[in-house]
C-alpha cells in the first residue's frame, strides 16, 4: 500500500514510536482548546503574550510532535530512509523535546528569563538531533525522489527554524541585546509556517495523493522546483532585508501565489482520482486545500490593506489547512500501522485496517473539525463563539486521543492473546 516495493517490518519503525509522538501532540491539542477557552478572543491580537502562547503550543506542541510521527513512519515508505535505534532516537528527541515546550510555554507566562534558557536548551538539542540525523540519511540516498529532496529541505528550513527562534529567545532572556530581533522575528515565523510545515505538506503529498487515492501524478516542473523555489525565497529575503525592508512585501505575494497555485492542482488531481469510494481523508485533503487556498487570499488582502480581521482569517485558515492535512495522515497512518506490524509478526487474527478505525469514525471526526472551524470564524464576529471553539478543540483532539488509545489496545491484545501462523509445521 505504501510503496511499490514492499514495506518490510526492519524499515518500519517500532509502532509505539509513532503513536507517543501523536499521541502528545493529540494532548498538546487539548491543552490549546484549554488555552482558547481562557484567553478567549485575545488570541486574536497577534501581539498578545497570549497569542503568542497559543501559537507555540500549536506550531510546536502539536504540528511538530504530529509531523515526526509522520517523519518517522514515511521516510522509510517514500524515501527509502531506515532510521537506526528508531526507539532510542525517539526517546532522545520526544522527552526533552515536551519539556521544552511546556518551559517554553510557561517562560511566556511568566517572563522569567531562566526558563527561556531551558526551554532553548531542551528544544534546541532536541530538535537539531533528530533534524540532523534525518538529513544525514537523506543526504546518504543514492537516488532521490521529489518527495525525498522536499523533505530535505523541509528539514533544512526546520533547523533554521530553531537556530533564529534561539536567537530570540536568547534575546528575551537578556544574554543578546537583540539589535536583528525584529528581522529575525519575521524570518523565524516564515520559515515556520512557509519553509517547514507548509513544505512537508507539500513534499510529502508528491507521493501520498497518487498513492493513496490513485490519481495522475504531479507535473515534473512541480514537483522538482516547487520546494526549492519557495525555500530560496525565504532564505533571500531573509538575507536581502537587511538591505531592503519592503522584501518581504514582494516575497509574500509570491509565496501566497505558488501555494495557492499548488492547492489548486491538488484539488484537481482529486477530482481525477481512480478509486471511486470517497473516504474521510479525501475530504480533510479537500478542506485543508481549500483553507490554504482561503489563507493566501487573505493574506494577499492583507498586505494591501490595515483589517485585522482579515489577517486573523489568514491565521485561521492556515491553521485549518495544516491541521486537516494532519488528520486526513493520521487516519491513513494509524490503521496501517496496527494492521502491518501484526501481520508482519504472523498474526493471523491481526484485524483489518476498518476494524481499528472505523470509516465512520474518522467522517465524525470530520464533523467536528469543520464545526470547529466554523466556530472560529463566528468568533471573529461573536465574541462569545470562542468558548464553543475552544471546546470544539478539546473535542477534535480529545477524539483522536481515543483513536489512538483504541489502536494501542487492539494491537496490545493482539500480541497477547492472537493466533499465529505456524512458521515451521511439522510434518503429518
Amino acid at each position: 500500500m505504501f510503496s511499490q516495493n514492499g514495506l518490510s517490518l526492519d524499515q518500519a519503525p517500532p509502532v509505539s514510536v509513532v503513536f507517543r509522538f501523536f499521541f502528545s501532540g493529540a494532548l498538546f491539542g487539548v491543552l490549546s482548546g484549554i488555552f482558547i477557552i481562557f484567553f478567549q478572543d485575545t488570541i486574536f491580537n497577534s501581539h498578545s503574550i497570549e497569542a503568542i502562547i497559543l501559537t507555540h503550543t500549536l506550531t510546536l506542541g502539536v504540528m511538530l510532535s504530529f509531523m515526526f510521527a509522520a517523519l518517522f513512519q514515511m521516510l522509510p515508505v517514500i524515501a527509502g530512509v531506515t532510521l537506526t535505534s528508531p526507539i532510542r532516537k525517539a526517546n532522545l528527541v520526544q522527552y526533552p523535546f515536551i519539556l521544552g515546550t511546556v518551559a517554553l510555554l510557561l517562560a511566556f507566562g511568566l517572563s522569567k528569563p531562566w526558563l527561556f534558557g531551558l526551554a532553548s536548551l531542551l528544544l534546541g538539542t532536541s530538535i537539531l538531533f533528530i533534524v540532523f540525523a534525518m538529513l544525514k540519511n537523506l543526504l546518504s540516498l543514492p537516488n532521490h525522489s521529489s518527495s525525498s529532496k522536499g523533505i530535505l529541505i523541509a528539514l533544512l528550513s526546520l533547523g533554521i527554524v530553531v537556530l533564529s527562534a534561539l536567537y530570540l529567545t536568547a534575546t528575551l532572556s537578556g544574554v543578546i541585546d537583540g539589535t536583528y530581533y525584529t528581522k529575525i522575528k519575521v524570518a523565524h515565523y516564515s520559515f515556520g509556517l512557509f519553509g517547514w510545515i507548509a513544505l512537508l505538506i507539500i513534499s510529502i503529498s508528491f507521493q501520498v495523493i497518487e498513492m493513496f487515492y490513485v490519481t495522475p501524478p504531479y507535473p515534473t516542473l512541480v514537483s522538482r522546483y516547487l520546494p526549492l523555489t519557495i525555500f530560496m525565497l525565504l532564505l533571500f529575503s531573509t538575507v536581502a532585508t537587511s538591505f531592503n525592508d519592503s522584501i518581504w512585501f514582494i516575497s509574500d505575494i509570491l509565496i501566497a501565489l505558488l501555494l495557492s497555485g499548488y492547492a489548486l492542482l491538488t484539488l484537481k488531481r482529486l477530482t481525477e482520482k481512480k478509486r471511486p469510494l470517497t473516504d474521510a481523508t479525501v475530504w480533510f485533503w479537500r478542506i485543508g486545500l481549500n483553507s490554504l487556498l482561503l489563507s493566501m487570499l487573505s493574506m494577499l488582502i492583507s498586505l494591501f490593506t490595515d483589517m485585522a480581521i482579515v489577517k486573523t482569517l489568514s491565521y485561521i485558515f492556515f491553521a485549518s489547512f495544516a491541521l486537516s492535512i494532519v488528520f486526513a495522515m493520521f487516519y491513513k497512518i494509524v490503521p496501517f500501522l496496527t494492521w502491518f506490524h501484526l501481520s508482519s509478526q504472523g498474526y493471523f487474527t491481526a484485524p483489518m485496517m476498518h476494524e481499528v478505525i472505523h470509516p465512520k469514525t474518522a467522517k465524525k471526526h470530520l464533523y467536528i473539525h469543520l464545526a470547529t472551524i466554523i466556530a472560529f470564524i463566528l468568533s471573529i464576529f461573536i465574541p462569545k463563539f470562542i468558548i464553543l471553539a475552544g471546546l470544539l478543540t478539546i473535542l477534535s483532539f480529545g477524539w483522536m486521543t481515543y483513536q489512538i488509545i483504541h489502536a494501542h489496545l487492539i494491537y496490545k491484545k493482539i500480541q497477547k492473546s492472537g493466533e499465529k501462523f505456524d512458521m515451521n509445521p511439522t510434518n503429518i
